[in-house]
C-alpha cells in the first residue's frame, strides 16, 4: 500500500513537471493537435472519401492523430524524460532514497494516462467544433475508443521506459528516440492512408504497435465503408488487441531487463 501511495502521489508531481517544460508540452501535447489542423486546413476543399459519402480531412486525419498522440505521450515523452533523468543524475538520487521502482513507474504511466486523455480530448473536441466533424453515437464505438486508448497509452509508456535504455547520455536522448517516433508516424497510416502505401511497407508496419492502434482508432471515428481499405477488408479489432498486447509484454521483459536507477557505465 505504501508503494501504491507513493505512486500515486507522484502522477501529480509528473503532471505538473511535464506541463512546466515547453518543449515536451509542444511536441508531445500539441504536435498532433498542430498537424490535425494543417491537414484539415490544407485539404479543406479535398474530399477523403467517396463521392456518395463526403469526408472531410480532418475526419480522415482524426483517428490517426489520437493514435500518435498516445505514441508520443508514451515511448516519446518518456523514452526522452527518463533518458534525461539518468543523464542528470536524478535517477542516482532516487537510488538513495526509500522511493520503490514501482512507484517511480506508476508516476510516470500515470502522467501519461491523464495527459494523453486531455491530448485526446482536445483532439476531438477541436474536430468537432473547429471543423465539424461527425462523432460516433453508439455506445460500441466509444467501448472500443476506450479500450483501444487504454490498452495504447499503457504499451506506448511501457515501451518509453524500455527505450529509454537506448541513448548513452540524456543529450543524445532526442535525437535517438525521436526519430523513432517519427518513422513509426510514416508508415502506419497516421500522415499518409495506409492503403496508398507500398504493400512491403505495409508489412513492416503491421509488426508495430501504432498501425495496429491506429486501425482500432478508424474502426471508431471513420464510416464503415472504409473498413474495406483495411489490410484483409475488416477493421480487425482482435488482431490490435493481440499485437499491442504482444508488445506490451515485449516492453515489460526489455524494461525489466534494462532499467537501472544507476547505468552499469556509470
Amino acid at each position: 500500500m505504501t508503494t501504491l501511495r507513493l505512486g500515486y502521489s507522484r502522477i501529480g508531481y509528473e503532471v505538473k513537471t511535464y506541463f512546466r517544460q515547453g518543449d515536451s508540452v509542444f511536441f508531445t501535447f500539441l504536435f498532433p493537435l498542430v498537424m490535425l489542423t494543417i491537414f484539415s486546413v490544407a485539404f479543406s476543399e479535398q474530399n477523403f472519401g467517396p463521392d456518395d459519402a463526403p469526408l472531410s480531412a480532418a475526419a480522415f486525419y482524426l483517428p490517426g492523430m489520437i493514435a500518435a498522440g498516445i505514441l508520443l505521450s508514451g515511448l516519446q515523452n518518456l523514452g526522452v524524460d527518463i533518458a534525461g533523468e539518468k543523464g542528470d543524475g536524478t535517477l542516482k538520487r532516487f537510488a538513495g532514497t526509500p522511493l520503490p521502482v514501482l512507484s517511480y513507474f506508476i508516476g510516470k504511466i500515470g502522467q501519461v494516462l491523464v495527459t494523453g486523455i486531455l491530448q485526446a480530448a482536445l483532439l476531438i473536441l477541436v474536430a468537432r467544433v473547429a471543423f465539424g466533424v461527425e462523432l460516433p453515437t453508439e455506445a460500441g464505438q466509444w467501448l472500443t475508443f476506450a479500450w483501444v486508448f487504454l490498452l495504447g497509452v499503457i504499451t506506448s509508456a511501457i515501451l518509453g521506459i524500455a527505450v529509454s535504455a537506448l541513448p548513452r547520455s540524456g543529450k543524445s536522448a532526442t535525437a535517438v528516440i525521436i526519430p523513432i517516433a517519427l518513422v513509426l508516424q510514416f508508415i502506419s497510416g497516421v500522415y499518409l492512408g495506409f492503403s496508398q502505401l507500398p504493400t512491403w511497407l505495409q508489412n513492416v508496419a503491421s509488426v508495430f504497435p501504432l498501425k495496429w492502434m491506429a486501425q482500432g482508432m478508424r474502426s471508431v471515428f471513420l464510416p464503415s465503408g472504409f473498413e474495406s481499405l483495411e489490410p484483409g477488408g475488416e477493421w480487425n479489432l482482435a488482431g490490435v488487441a493481440i499485437v499491442t498486447g504482444i508488445w506490451l509484454v515485449v516492453g515489460l521483459v526489455m524494461a525489466r531487463m534494462t532499467f537501472r536507477w544507476i547505468r552499469k557505465d556509470s
